[in-house]
């Protein structure tokens, strides 16, 4: 075994830290089409995560966060970039049709795989929020 062979290949989740879980459910799930699901960890207790593709984010309550937890949890820390299929053009419509404002863009970004067109809005809790198509 080397140096090398350490290395991590992916994410997995995320946790965010929201003022009102009920908004971010709701942000999450109506806008970005996120799936809301209940799961139950060994410790007995219901949480809350949001799924999409391969990924989810857990939500933890501001005030109730589950341990281990970041050192300074806090809504609106967080900066996220999202990749879709969809245009960015038809996202920046639909944004506009569910009243959501855009904040940045269209704007050419470079992503982890190379260039990206992005569009940029707030979640409930100010969180930047990115949507992002891959361009050559």
């Amino acid at each position: 075994m080397t140096d090398d062979d350490f290395t991590v290949s992916g994410l997995d989740h995320l946790v965010l830290t929201v003022a009102d879980l009920d908004a971010a459910v709701g942000f999450y799930t109506r806008i970005l089409g996120m799936q809301a699901v209940a799961f139950h960890p060994s410790d007995g207790s219901q949480r809350w995560a949001l799924k999409f593709g391969r990924q989810k984010i857990n939500l933890h309550q501001a005030g109730a966060e589950f341990e281990p937890k970041a050192k300074s949890p806090g809504p609106g820390t967080a900066d996220l970039c999202f990749l879709s299929g969809r245009s960015v053009a038809d996202w920046v419509s639909w944004l506009d049709r569910q009243g959501i404002a855009v904040e940045d863009g269209p704007v050419r970004r470079t992503g982890a795989e190379g260039p990206i067109l992005s569009v940029y809005l707030r979640d409930p809790d100010g969180n930047l929020i990115e949507i992002s198509n891959r361009v050559s």
